[in-house]
């Protein structure tokens, strides 16, 4: 039978000691329903004493009626030589929650310098601050802070704070690798003495990744006999962050036979891992395991060719698992495979025996050469790998284009650019000032294509980024500019490269407006029945 393994979030206090993160009410409580979605056993909400977002979070919480998650209120001990209850202890019963977690001192070192109290008294401070937690009809769960460092220095008293809590009542004992610097196999051998020691304990493992090795010191941890894993999502937390529950998770279902949530949540991981990046204002690491964009990524042409004979030659796992899907990438890195994979995505018809293949591996590696690349800019590609067919005639061309910019007096400086397309017969000559450049562009191609085109209406400009290639170049160097675009529903990216960024531009902007049109035929028309033509109303 599955062992049951309990997932505990901290993401909500931990997590939120990041660098650059700061949520609103409104932004945990949202990510509080998202975890309770997700299937997680306890969230822990903040520390209801220390400021009045984290007292305003507890007293809405009732809103979101959690389903499955225990909510937790945070705080610790009581303070050396103060009564039972002490104000921080009252916080955490002032508030209405199933479960309380107090963090308590483990390590000599730090009862010593930084309680400056006595070993005993320490002990006190344990058991009274669980007894009082426990009298109050909480389930409590006794983070030992520093344990494993308090352990390696004084194995004893590290033993005999855990006791205190035990008798005290404490329901789960949680081992913390606080400062992130254990290696596996030591987080194993104290585990295990923990365990010979508290036989009927339930264990717990709370590790933080200075090491880089939280997610490793956790499931050496489950595999000696702990049952509860705390930590955030992505990994979010102070300094170089906490155990990341999205690696956690998969790796014990997955792989070692372990439960921590329904298959179906499992497979909500992905969009789990997006959401709260987003939440937190922060951009999402494609690369993180499992629930990253190029988790599944593959751009060797002999990985592409292996992998698409059989996934399982460069994957550890099926990418649906976890929600995430498989990825091919082209580059000059891309052999016949990346290509014909990803000409069946777009529905174009290839043949690997014809030279379309070849013409375009060439044409790709040359412009990558040039500064182009397409690994991020699929629309791009896809329009690259249609232009190569003969059938294939634009929607539009640009025949000439004029930017000027001005400082003028008592207005600033001003943009105004001239562009001269051709739409199937017709020649549309037009002109748009902007608060930039770039900008001014952007405004005359649309003021010229929108009469022929009038979807291009609801495409949108979301994202703009310009790369320097080459900064030994200076002012000279070639650029590299990334456009994404949204018609509402979806979004694509483009790019253009040259020294000149307003060509650059130009190239990633006609790019983004075509394959808006592209999808538009799609939309109407179907892939399978899809004209290489597409004309103007």
């Amino acid at each position: 039978m599955e062992r049951q393994i309990f997932v505990y979030d901290t993401t909500l206090r931990d997590g939120t000691q990041r660098e650059g993160i700061s949520l609103s009410v409104d932004d945990k409580l949202k990510i509080a329903r998202r975890l309770d979605e997700a299937g997680f056993h306890y969230i822990e909400g903040g520390y209801p004493g220390s400021n009045p977002k984290d007292i305003e979070f507890f007293s809405r919480i009732g809103e979101l009626a959690l389903k499955q998650a225990k909510l937790v209120a945070f705080g610790s001990t009581r303070r050396p030589n103060s009564p039972t209850p002490d104000a921080s202890l009252i916080a955490l019963t002032d508030v209405v929650t199933p479960a309380a977690c107090i963090v308590g001192k483990s390590w000599t070192l730090h009862v010593d310098k930084v309680l400056g109290t006595t070993l005993e008294e320490n002990l006190r401070m344990i058991a009274d601050s669980v007894d009082y937690l426990k009298s109050a009809g909480r389930e409590v769960i006794y983070d030992a802070e520093h344990f494993f460092d308090g352990y390696k220095d004084d194995p004893g008293y590290a033993l005999a704070t855990l006791k205190a809590a035990a008798e005290a009542g404490a329901d789960w004992l949680v081992l913390c690798d606080t400062n992130g610097g254990s290696l596996p196999e030591q987080v194993q051998q104290i585990v295990q003495a923990v365990i010979a020691a508290l036989p009927s304990a339930h264990i717990g493992i709370h590790t933080h990744n200075d090491s880089e090795l939280a997610v490793a010191n956790t499931l050496a941890a489950v595999a000696v006999g702990a049952t509860q894993v705390q930590g955030t999502i992505n990994g979010y937390g102070e300094r170089t962050g906490n155990a990341n529950l999205c690696s956690i998770i998969p790796n014990l279902q997955l792989k070692q036979g372990y439960r921590c949530i329904d298959d179906d949540q499992l497979r909500q991981l992905t969009d789990l891992s997006h959401y709260v990046a987003e939440i937190a204002n922060l951009a999402h690491d494609s690369h993180l395991p499992f629930v990253g964009a190029s988790s599944f990524a593959h751009k060797a042409g002999l990985h592409v060719n292996a992998v698409m004979k059989n996934s399982r030659c460069y994957e550890h796992i099926q990418p649906e698992l976890v929600g995430n899907r498989q990825r091919i990438l082209v580059s000059e890195l891309s052999g016949r495979s990346n290509i014909l994979v990803k000409a069946e995505q777009f529905g174009v018809n290839l043949s690997d025996k014809s030279g379309d293949v070849r013409v375009l591996l060439d044409t790709l590696k040359q412009l990558e050469n040039e500064g182009f690349q397409f690994e991020a800019a699929e629309a791009s590609f896809e329009l690259l790998m249609r232009r190569l067919q003969p059938q294939y005639h634009p929607p539009f061309e640009l025949l000439d284009l004029f930017v000027i910019i001005e400082r003028r007096r008592n207005m600033g400086i001003v943009a105004e650019a001239t562009v001269k397309i051709k739409v199937g017969d017709t020649i549309y000559h037009t002109a748009a000032e902007g608060n930039g450049p770039v900008n001014a562009l952007d405004v005359a191609i649309r003021k010229a294509l929108l009469q022929f085109y009038p979807e291009l209406a609801g495409v949108q400009l979301v994202d703009y980024k310009v790369r320097v290639l080459d900064g030994n170049d200076g002012t000279g160097a070639v650029v590299r500019v990334s456009i994404e675009s949204s018609n509402g529903k979806e979004s694509w990216a483009t790019i253009g490269s040259s020294p000149n960024i307003i060509e650059a531009s130009w190239l990633a902007l006609a790019d983004s407006l075509e394959y808006a049109l592209l999808k538009s035929s799609k939309g109407e028309r179907g892939d399978a029945e899809l004209e290489t033509v597409i004309r103007p109303t």
